[in-house]
């Protein structure tokens, strides 16, 4: 009888230990969040007729160059598959793109505007959303870096 009382409570906690965050990229491979502990995740929120969010993509481009972000981008309008990788290579996004919105993964909801970029920490905890165009100063001035 106890072991029937104990099984679901232990099966809860095999499970919740298992449930890890996992980001979707548009080439079908998945990464786990904590793999990018140690590093800045800059979420970035675009579309296609948003022209500041398109202004800010090259920027977005260096940025992801360096070692101190990565940055992951997320099409607003939900785009998949050949439409989605059509749209990344016409717009010369060369950091990798998620297949699925990830702010759930932090408890927020989509953005209400855009463009928009999710600010994660070294310890994958999220920070805040910025909002607007975003370039290297905008970025180290909300890191408290310069």
């Amino acid at each position: 009888m106890r072991i029937k009382t104990l099984l679901p409570f232990v099966l809860f906690l095999f499970l919740s230990a298992c449930s890890e965050s996992v980001f979707v990229f548009s080439d079908g491979r998945q990464q786990a969040l904590n793999s990018y502990k140690g590093q800045w995740l800059l979420i970035n929120y675009w579309a296609e007729w948003c022209r500041p969010c398109l202004d800010e993509l090259p920027e977005l481009n260096k940025l992801n160059k360096g070692e101190a972000f990565q940055v992951l981008g997320f099409d607003f309008d939900k785009a998949k598959g050949e439409l989605l990788d059509s749209k990344v290579k016409r717009l010369g996004i060369d950091f990798p793109v998620l297949d699925a919105d990830p702010s759930s993964m932090f408890s927020q909801k989509l953005p209400s505007g855009l463009p928009a970029t999710m600010l994660i920490n070294k310890q994958g905890k999220f920070v805040k959303w910025l909002m607007g165009p975003q370039t290297a100063e905008s970025i180290n001035r909300h890191l408290g870096l310069e």
